[in-house]
């Protein structure tokens, strides 16, 4: 299992110059905690950061802002901490663990945004493993007195 087969495709997004109103309103219409903040000056979709319901949040309650002045780029959490593609569940697991992040936007090997992986994602085929697992142990019971002819 890897970043590619785990990761949402459809991302929502926004550029640096979005304004922090904007993206709040983009948000609230996806129901999205987060927006991959994206550049396209090499004509693909490339993440720079990610900026989160909480980026906004803390930079609209300082004390000095300015909602209409601030844009995505200036509170997004930067630079973008991304997975490759063929990332496993570890590595995913890992990176997170290590920046802190419960967000990962996916790259290929160009670079370019191909979806994100969340914590979420992550819980979801963890415990599908752990399930699968769980299933390993009933089913050796289930052979075992097979092979000596019960009728259990």
């Amino acid at each position: 299992m890897n970043a590619f087969s785990l990761c949402t495709r459809e991302v929502a997004t926004c550029g640096p110059q979005t304004s922090i109103v904007e993206a709040a309103a983009r948000m609230r219409a996806l129901h999205a905690g987060d927006l991959v903040v994206v550049s396209e000056e090499t004509g693909a979709r490339q993440p720079v950061g990610v900026l989160t319901d909480r980026d906004i949040v803390l930079a609209v309650v300082s004390p000095d802002a300015s909602p209409t002045t601030l844009y995505a780029g200036d509170v997004m959490s930067a630079p973008a901490v991304l997975a490759h593609g063929t990332d496993d569940l570890w590595m995913l697991a890992r990176r997170m663990h290590l920046h802190g992040v419960r967000r990962l936007p996916v790259v290929g090997a160009d670079g370019s945004l191909v979806g994100i992986v969340t914590l979420d994602d992550l819980l979801h085929a963890a415990a599908n493993l752990l399930d699968e697992l769980r299933l390993i142990a009933a089913r050796q019971q289930h052979f075992e007195a097979k092979r000596r002819g019960d009728r259990a």
